[in-house]
């Protein structure tokens, strides 16, 4: 059954109540200033017109508008990651400037292909096509990159966007848009191959979700804007929830397991959808695991101070089937402040907080989003998969193993069936970064594209030469 337009806006509106109070509805319509507009109409009639000319230009065009964005990120990365920091005020700023200057590792044109057959019947070339214009949603966790890197695939494609960026990272949004116009049509001569609204409220959401001139629509998010992503009648591309487990058995190698963690983990103090976000290691060597810890970075909480932690950063639930709500203010803090707000005092140069819980501790089943990570006893590796399976929801986005058992790397590989499988590394392992293969900061695990890259942004198109045979 396809969702109503009421439907949709509900579901966005939820969303976004989660996220944070929206600003008001936007003032009247005027004309866009380097992509930003304030109209969804307009923004999507100039996407449109540019999506025309950039069909008419030669795909050197798109390589020369990817670098164009390229430039800017690695460049400028110091300015605007700051930008970020200062309206977001979420994360880590070394790594919002670092998340900039790794855009480069975005895979563009060099991605594109041409398939084709061959035989005594004639030649059959398939084509990766654009759909057309792009209706993306982006996060306040990771606002510009998750746009840049957008714009690098799908222009690669050939396509435009019309971006509603989150409420909370709306200007630096908008003001990346304008930098990378600007200097699009100065190397290219096109224009409007971005297009974002200025002030996104509910009812812009909506209305790109159910706009005529949107062919496409690219969410990341959680499971409310997912939903409606799904819900509408355009194709959709998902990057949905996440709550990335981590299982230990005794033969992994604990210097390696403890460092991949806080890398990982501690990483924009654990915005990351993909971070390790709940450990399950084996009683074997769970104690020397903990020792472990502290020699890259972390500092163990004992019971009291968990306690305590767990207090502020979470609401029970007060109806039922109701699950336990984050504290967003807590998401602003590093492991230091974090700390700070229980009384207690970490060593310098402390980049993560762990400590032992059971799975009753709802920093187990929430995805915290903070600089702290509960480590849970298991009896044996079979029993941390099964908790793995348990508690990382069914999303099917990220697990984690550290082991030198393949069997045991074999079986929970296949258990959980996530989109995202790290061995023995740190999460970001998975997106390139360490590990082999290309960066992306959409992974999109409900809708089945995995890891994306220019060819999740296109159609295929087939053409059918008849009877000319090719010669032998």
């Amino acid at each position: 059954m396809q969702a109503s337009a009421e439907a949709i806006r509900q579901v966005v509106q939820e969303v976004l109540a989660q996220l944070g109070k929206a600003p008001k509805a936007a003032t009247a319509p005027q004309d866009g200033d380097w992509g930003v507009f304030q109209s969804v109409d307009q923004a999507v009639a100039a996407a449109n017109d540019g999506f025309k000319k950039l069909s008419q230009s030669p795909l050197e065009s798109r390589a020369k508008a990817i670098e164009c964005v390229r430039q800017i990120c690695d460049q400028q990365a110091e300015e605007l990651g700051t930008l970020e920091f200062e309206e977001t005020k979420i994360g880590r700023l070394d790594h919002k400037i670092e998340k900039l200057k790794i855009i480069k590792l975005v895979p563009g044109t060099e991605f594109m292909r041409t398939d084709a057959v061959s035989g005594d019947h004639g030649l059959t070339i398939t084509e990766y096509a654009p759909f057309g214009v792009i209706g993306a949603i982006t996060p306040v966790t990771h606002s510009l990159p998750t746009l840049a890197g957008n714009v690098v695939n799908m222009v690669a494609g050939g396509n435009t966007m019309i971006v509603n960026p989150h409420p909370s990272g709306a200007r630096i949004a908008c003001e990346g848009v304008r930098r990378f116009n600007r200097a699009i049509y100065k190397a290219t001569g096109l224009e409007n191959l971005i297009t974002i609204i200025e002030k996104p409220t509910l009812d812009t959401a909506a209305a790109i979700f159910g706009h005529r001139g949107v062919k496409l629509l690219c969410v990341t998010g959680g499971p409310a804007v997912a939903r409606a992503a799904m819900e509408s009648r355009k194709k959709a591309i998902v990057a949905g929830p996440g709550n990335p487990p981590v299982v230990i058995d005794e033969t992994a190698c604990l210097e390696n397991t403890a460092s991949s963690i806080v890398k990982g983990a501690a990483y924009d103090n654990n915005l990351l959808c993909i971070g390790e976000k709940e450990v399950f290691a084996v009683e074997e060597i769970f104690d020397q695991l903990m020792d472990t810890m502290p020699r890259h970075g972390a500092y163990r909480l004992n019971d009291r101070e968990i306690g305590a932690l767990t207090k502020l950063a979470f609401t029970p639930p007060t109806n039922t089937g109701d699950h336990y709500h984050l504290n967003r203010d807590l998401v602003v803090l590093d492991a230091a402040k974090l700390a700070e707000l229980i009384g207690v005092r970490v060593p310098g140069g402390t980049q993560l907080l762990y400590g032992e819980t059971d799975t009753s501790n709802p920093s187990v089943p929430e995805e915290q989003m903070m600089p702290f990570v509960p480590f849970v006893r298991c009896k044996n590796f079979a029993h941390g998969v099964e908790l793995a399976l348990e508690y990382e929801h069914g999303f099917r986005h990220t697990s984690l193993i550290h082991s030198r058992n393949v069997r045991h790397m074999t079986r929970m590989g296949r258990d959980m069936d996530t989109t995202l499988f790290i061995k023995n590394g740190p999460c970001m392992a998975g997106l390139g970064l360490g590990g082999q293969g290309y960066l992306s900061f959409s992974s999109a695990t409900p809708t089945g594209e995995g890891v994306t890259n220019p060819m999740t942004f296109t159609r295929q198109r087939r053409c059918v030469l008849v009877d000319a045979r090719r010669v032998f």
